[in-house]
This record gives C-alpha cells, sequence and structure tokens, in this order.
C-alpha cells in the first residue's frame, strides 16, 4: 500500500482521508488486474465499475477539488488506465457541470456519474492544441441549428464516447472571443471517428471529422462566443488533477524501487545497502513529497473559491517533471528488469510521459507562471 502520511495535511479534511483510504481498499481489489488486448474493453468495463461503486459521482456535478485529485493519485497508483477512464468522464462532462442548462445537466449528467456513458473533451486540433485561438473547427448558425465543419485530434475516449463537448469556431470575435461549446451525441449524422490513435501507453484515442453536423442550439454550453471561458473554466478544474495523476504514479514507482532495493542482492549485500542507491532514493522521496505540497495546496485553493492559474500550472509542472524523474530512477535501479515489457516500472514510463503534454505542455504552463508573477508585480 501507498504511505498515506500526506492524508494528514491540514489542506485536507476527515471526509477526503475516509475517502481515499475507502478509495485505496477498492481499488486494490477492484482495478489492479484490468489489463487486456483490448483497450477500449477495458476502458468501458472500467467506467461501469467506478460508475456502479459511485466513485465517478465525485468528478461530475459540484466538484470537490480534493476529491477528484485524491481519486486520481490513489487510481494512477494501481491502474493508469483506470486513472484514465475517472479523469474523463469528469472532463468530458466538466464544461456541462460547470456551466450546462438544467436541461443538459438532467440529460447527461446521472449517465455520466453512473458509468452508462461515456463524455469526451474535444478541443484540439491538428494545427491548434495549447493555442486554443487558433481553432479552425467551425460552426455556422442555420436557424435553430448550429452545422459543424472541421476536425477535432487527440481526443480522448474517442471511439468509444456517447457525446463530445465541441469547441467551435462561431465568430463573434477575433480569436479565442469567438469560440463556442456544443454537446454533439456520438450518432449525430455528420460526425465521424476519422482515425483513431495509438500511443505509448494505450488509451481510447481519435481523431474526429465533422461534416454538415447539425446540432440543436440548445445542445450549446454558455452563451455564444463563450466557449474559451467554459473550456479554460473546465481545465482549470482539471489540470490540478492532472498532477495528482502523476503523483500517484510517482508513488507507486518509489514503492516500486524500494522494494526491488531491498530484495536485490549483489556483491555480497542489498542494492538498499549502497550510498548511491540511498542517496537516489532520497532524492526520489523528496520530490513526491515536494509535488504533493503543491498540489494539494492548488486543490485546497480552488475549493475555498480562489483563482488558482499559477498555482495550478506550478502543481502540473512540478508533478509531472518530477514523476518523469522519479520513475526513470526506478527504471534505473531496476536494471534490465526495468524495460521488460510488463515489469510495473516499464508500464509506468510509458504512462508517464503523455502528462507532461495534454492539458498543457510543460513549457505552456512555464509561459503561465511567469505571465501570471509579471501580472502580480504589475498589478
Amino acid at each position: 500500500m501507498a504511505d498515506q502520511a500526506y492524508l494528514q495535511w491540514p489542506f485536507l479534511e476527515e471526509r477526503h482521508r475516509a475517502f481515499a483510504d475507502e478509495l485505496e481498499d477498492w481499488s486494490a481489489t477492484h482495478v489492479a488486474g484490468v489489463h487486456g488486448p483490448d483497450v477500449d474493453a477495458d476502458c468501458r468495463r472500467l467506467v461501469r465499475l467506478l460508475g456502479e461503486a459511485g466513485w465517478l459521482r465525485h468528478a461530475v456535478g459540484t466538484i470537490d477539488t480534493r476529491a477528484v485529485c485524491l481519486a486520481r493519485q490513489v487510481l494512477a497508483y494501481h491502474n493508469g488506465l483506470a486513472d484514465f477512464a475517472f479523469a474523463m468522464q469528469g472532463l468530458g462532462s466538466g464544461a456541462i457541470s460547470l456551466q450546462g442548462t438544467t436541461a443538459q445537466k438532467d440529460r447527461y449528467l446521472a449517465r455520466v456519474e453512473c458509468g452508462e456513458a461515456i463524455a469526451a473533451f474535444a478541443l484540439s486540433e491538428p494545427d491548434a492544441g495549447s493555442d486554443v485561438g487558433n481553432l479552425q473547427c467551425a460552426a455556422r448558425i442555420e436557424g435553430d441549428h448550429a452545422v459543424i465543419e472541421g476536425e477535432k485530434t487527440w481526443i480522448s475516449n474517442g471511439g468509444i464516447a456517447d457525446f463530445y463537448v465541441v469547441f467551435c469556431r462561431t465568430g463573434e470575435a477575433p480569436g479565442s472571443r469567438g469560440l463556442s461549446a456544443f454537446i454533439v451525441d456520438a450518432d449525430t449524422p455528420g460526425l465521424e471517428i476519422a482515425e483513431r490513435i495509438d500511443v505509448i501507453a494505450p488509451h481510447p484515442l481519435a481523431r474526429l471529422r465533422f461534416r454538415a453536423c447539425r446540432v440543436p442550439l440548445a445542445q450549446r454550453i454558455g452563451a455564444a462566443g463563450e466557449g474559451f471561458k467554459v473550456a479554460m473554466r473546465t481545465l482549470d478544474v482539471f489540470r490540478t488533477s492532472v498532477a495528482a495523476a502523476a503523483l500517484g504514479f510517482a508513488r507507486r514507482a518509489l514503492d516500486e524501487a524500494l522494494a526491488h532495493a531491498v530484495r536485490r542482492r549483489m556483491f555480497g549485500q542489498a542494492l538498499a545497502d549502497f550510498q548511491l542507491t540511498q542517496a537516489k532514493l532520497a532524492q526520489m522521496a523528496t520530490t513526491v513529497e515536494s509535488a504533493a505540497l503543491l498540489v494539494y495546496r492548488a486543490a485546497w485553493l480552488r475549493d475555498q473559491g480562489r483563482t488558482v492559474t499559477k498555482e495550478a500550472a506550478m502543481a502540473k509542472l512540478a508533478a509531472t517533471e518530477g514523476a518523469q524523474q522519479v520513475i526513470d530512477a526506478a527504471v534505473q535501479l531496476h536494471g534490465g528488469l526495468g524495460v521488460q515489457r510488463g515489469e510495473v516500472v516499464e508500464s509506468l514510463y510509458r504512462e508517464i510521459r503523455a502528462l507532461r503534454i495534454y492539458e498543457g505542455a510543460t513549457e505552456v504552463q512555464q509561459l503561465i507562471i511567469g505571465r501570471e508573477l509579471l501580472k502580480e508585480m504589475r498589478s
């Protein structure tokens, strides 16, 4: 079991401690062994399990950021795809939770929460990832419908989702001020899965194509031209949770490294007895705990109603970069076993790489932090 001393930190309340303990016990039993050749089927199964057990309600509707972060850390520790399944249900429905109409919430959120419907967040495009203001997928208004034309790519849950929250250019103003968000059901005529994308740590991922895809205006989230605000509000919630997932991966890597160092014998002693090993383990543990402080500070601040643009960026930067270093060190300590397919640290090495890119790459987080620091100085 992972070290849970962090649960006693003042950022967390008793209900969070009880939640983490219960999820830890459940995860060790229910998700640790869900690995198979059919990633789509595994993901659907995990969404269903998480919904039936009631865990998804913490990522849908009224969102407790600390609970979401705890869930992602615990799930990532046990199974990267379980973390993905939980997180994408929250991210995919997050815009509806935060800014949807009562009718939209009634139609979608209960189904997402119980694992009956799979949600997806469709923002990125071939030429517009972090540069949201450069989106080219467009929607023209025809009467009481929007007609969507264009493409989206790198869409998590693409190909298995029951609906997509799609961000389009509607032209109310230049750049990011002329975007709107629409809920598009997966069976809507004109929406097709153009390509399934295979990545280093397999997850359901796809490129979407929209051809004269007609969506009722009642499916728009927020007002016309508010799509950028809707997207950023959603990402502000879940960016901190990406850091928490990285923290879960890093904690598992540290535990695997500690166990291996104690077991492994070389030159007449345990690997753990070498000072070089002890120094490496010390650095790994310090990196993990430093990132954890930033993660739960950001989560606590958001739950107090504070704007956490800078703090969330710091948490994601420190946790994802730090986890990459910790996992790489764990692979090195395992020697040849560290790169053998099926070993835990080998799987973690593949899992962590994407987290340094999605929901804002490391370099984007640096720009955000620098911009916010200068804004504070000049105010």
